[in-house]
Formats: structure tokens, C-alpha cells, sequence
């Protein structure tokens, strides 16, 4: 096997000039796909901002206040927080990969690793990474399609590398930007955010190492970052990608990526590594009939589990933060309309319009006799983790390309979604998920 660039000695132990590397800054040509793909996401499609006319009385908050530098910015639940790090490290299944992982890094432009939700891909690869001294000539970038899994996973990280978030370990959203020029290694941004870096920097050249997570979600973002990023590993040789996802058919973002024109498996340029997760039996129960008013029928469906099941949290999936805030409400409603005989209940909302701080909430545990409920949108589907959840009680977001921009459509679950949120609610717990839709012969 070949010598990983002499970064097994790196690997061992730090180096004391870690802090002293240099980026190279210098312009590369820019590609024209990427003027093309960047005007058409920043310009005839931008969306526009949320205004209010003067004298409208609205509870709107920022997305995002300034914080202390010293002040935690997320959450983080840690069910195993009475082991040391490396043992709670190692009991990730990505950790048995490690190696593997590394060596493919060096021998392949593209690595597209596979892993169910909970093997450790976010937190522990970048890490990996790190340790093997792929972060002295360039940063490891990870992108999320999220702002709270940055936020969350940077901490993360931060913590299992006993460093202080923003300098080794840092995270770039909009409006906050918590890096530290020159010291940071390992850095979360959103895709859109990477994306706007490539306007300035079209070869991205402060990055060593690109990883691409959860591009199952197949966001706008995602599918613009995946072609600029083909794009640009023709001009940069030394530019390793991994792309991580779930669900995501591995063989096709392998043809993809592989630049290799001939039948010579030898001359590939990218490969593919699976990962199994840690996962817990999920029952799944089916709704007899369709619901008239499905808002309304999740309120009645954790009603029911509030009172006749054991205790538990519970997760509601809807599809928007109007509906996210009305069922918040119904729920409130009833919870006191029960009194102390029925059982308390902590109702709290999860969606991405929420102030850091509220976010914040679904992820604490609740007082001792208080079933926690939490009502999110997508946003809970993947990226983060919510403890305690044993209950999980659609209409999707599609981008038709005769439209030209996001749409709210009713869309029957399929296969992939429901095994996605079964392997969502078994990540923690043995749980019961019973789903808004009839039961329908499926073909595989």
C-alpha cells in the first residue's frame, strides 16, 4: 500500500508548525458552466427577501443574532457521554473503515461513501481527515443543505477534538461566520455558501478536501455544487471530493464522477465504500383511509399516543411552518384542556425560520413525567439526531423545471422516504412510526 504521503507521521501526533500553513489565493480561469449555473441560481432565480409594510405588527426575528464568542451556539445530545471520546469514537461504524477510507482518499479523486444514518460519516471522516494531515495544505470543507446541521455537527467535532469552536474547528452560515483565517482546518458551510465562494474563488482553491454530505436530499444547491465541483477536479488534480449520502444510488454518482473513458478499471478515478449504521427495529402502522385534514389528524394520532402508550417522546412530520405552528398550537390547546390527569406535554416546533435558541429546545430533554413532542419540518428528516424520540407520526417541496421555482405538492411517500424516516426514528430507540397515508400495493 502506498505510503499515505508520509501522513502517518502526522497522523500520531500534531505538528507544531500545523497553525503556520499557507493558502494559495490565486485566481484559476472560470469555467463557463460555472458563470452559467451561478447566474442562474443568484439571478433570474433569486428569491426575494421577506419584507414587512410599516406599521405591521409581526413576532419575524432574525435569522440569526449575534452571539458572545464565547457563548455555545448549538446543542449537542450525547447518549454515550459517560465514555471517554475515543471509546464513543469507536464505536461509530465508520470506524472500522477508517483505513480503507484514507487509502481510497489517496489513490481516487472521488470517494462516494454509503452509510445509513448513524454510522458517523458527518462527524468522524472530517476528522479522519484531519488526523491523516490532509488539512496543512488546504481546509476540509463539509457542506450540509442546512444551517442547524453546521451548526450542530462544528460543535460536535469540536468537542471530540477538544478545541475551541472557530479556530480548528469552525463553521460558515449565513450571516455568521465563526473560522479563524489561517488556523481553521476543518470547516461545515452550507452549499449555498460554497456555491457564492466559487464567484470569488471559481477553483476553490483554499480547500484540500470537498465533502459533499447528504446528497441524498438532492437539493438546487446540491445538483449546481456537484457539476461545478466535476468541473473543477479537470483543472485541479489534487482536489479530493467525497460525497456522502443515505439513500443516494452510489453507482451513479460513481459513473459520474469517473473520468475514466476507457474499460481499464485501473485508471478509474473514483470509488465507492458502504458503511452499515446502527439501527433499531422500527413498527410501522398505516392509516386505514386517507385524511381529510392531516394537520388535524396528527394532533388526534399524538393524542392518542399521549394518553394510551407509554412514555416516549414523539416526532410529527409536516410539510411548512404555517402548519408546523398551527398543530404547535392545537397540541398547547389540548395539552392544557387535559390538566395534570391527562399528562403534561412539552410541544416544541422545529423548523429553519426558528431563532437558534428556540431550535434548541426540540433537542433538551424533557422534565421527569413530561412526554416531549416535536413537530418539524424536513428539516428533522436528516443531518441531526433528536434523543428520546419513540413515536413518529408529506406533501414535498419539488422544483419542476417547466416552473422554474420551489413548489408545495401533495406526493405520496415513497419507498426511499419511508425507509429514510424508519431509519430516522430507529437511529436511537426501538420505535412505533405510523404514517399519513393508506396503505397501497408497492412494486419493486
Amino acid at each position: 500500500m502506498k505510503t499515505l504521503r508520509n501522513r502517518s507521521d502526522v497522523s500520531q501526533g500534531r505538528n507544531p508548525d500545523r497553525h503556520k500553513r499557507k493558502h494559495s489565493w490565486r485566481r484559476g480561469s472560470l469555467v463557463e458552466v460555472t458563470c452559467s449555473c451561478v447566474r442562474v441560481c443568484f439571478g433570474e432565480m433569486s428569491l426575494k427577501g421577506r419584507f414587512l409594510k410599516p406599521g405591521d405588527d409581526s413576532n419575524y426575528a432574525e435569522d440569526r443574532s449575534d452571539v458572545e464568542p464565547t457563548s455555545g451556539t448549538s446543542f449537542i445530545f450525547n447518549p454515550n457521554r459517560n465514555l471517554s471520546l475515543q471509546a464513543q469514537r469507536q464505536r461509530l461504524p465508520v470506524f472500522s473503515l477508517r483505513s480503507h477510507i484514507l487509502y481510497l482518499l489517496e489513490n481516487y479523486q472521488t470517494v462516494v461513501v454509503v452509510g445509513e444514518t448513524g454510522s458517523g460519516k458527518s462527524t468522524q471522516i472530517p476528522q479522519y481527515l484531519q488526523e491523516a494531515g490532509w488539512g496543512q495544505d488546504g481546509m476540509i470543507c463539509i457542506t450540509e443543505p442546512r444551517r442547524v446541521a453546521c451548526t450542530t455537527l462544528a460543535e460536535r467535532v469540536a468537542e471530540e477534538c477538544d478545541v475551541i469552536l472557530g479556530r480548528e474547528v469552525g463553521y460558515a452560515i449565513r450571516f455568521d461566520d465563526r473560522t479563524s483565517p489561517g488556523m481553521t482546518q476543518i470547516k461545515y458551510v452550507t452549499e449555498g455558501l460554497l456555491v457564492r465562494e466559487m464567484m470569488a474563488d471559481p477553483l476553490l482553491r483554499q480547500y484540500s478536501v470537498i465533502m459533499v454530505d447528504e446528497v441524498h436530499e438532492r437539493t438546487l444547491f446540491t445538483d449546481i455544487l456537484l457539476g461545478l465541483l466535476k468541473k473543477v477536479q479537470r483543472k485541479r488534480k489534487d482536489l479530493r471530493l467525497i460525497v456522502s449520502s443515505a439513500t443516494v444510488d452510489a453507482d451513479q454518482l460513481f459513473r459520474f464522477f469517473n473520468h475514466n473513458a476507457t474499460k481499464d478499471k485501473t485508471k478509474d478515478t473514483a470509488a465507492v465504500v458502504s458503511v452499515e449504521g446502527r439501527n433499531f427495529p422500527v413498527d410501522v402502522f398505516y392509516l386505514q383511509e386517507a385524511a381529510a385534514d392531516y394537520v388535524r389528524s396528527s394532533v388526534d394520532t399524538v393524542l392518542k399516543i399521549h394518553t394510551k402508550e407509554g412514555p416516549g417522546g414523539v416526532l410529527v412530520f409536516l410539510t411548512g411552518v404555517e402548519e408546523v405552528d398551527k398543530c404547535v398550537s392545537a397540541l398547547r390547546e389540548e395539552s392544557s384542556r387535559l390538566g395534570e390527569k391527562g399528562g403534561k406535554m412539552q410541544v416544541c416546533p422545529l423548523h429553519g425560520s426558528l431563532h437558534n435558541s428556540d431550535q434548541l429546545q426540540a433537542f433538551l430533554s424533557p422534565p421527569q413525567g413530561v412526554r416531549k413532542v416535536v413537530v418539524a419540518t424536513n428539516l428533522a428528516e436528516t443531518s441531526i439526531t433528536l434523543p428520546g424520540i419513540v413515536f413518529g407520526c408529506i406533501r414535498k417541496r419539488t422544483l419542476p423545471l417547466s416552473a422554474k421555482l420551489h413548489l408545495l405538492r401533495w406526493s405520496e411517500l415513497t419507498c426511499p422516504l419511508l425507509c429514510l424516516t424508519s431509519w430516522l426514528l430507529g437511529l436511537i430507540i426501538c420505535c412505533v412510526s405510523t404514517f399519513h397515508l393508506h396503505r397501497q400495493p408497492v412494486t419493486s
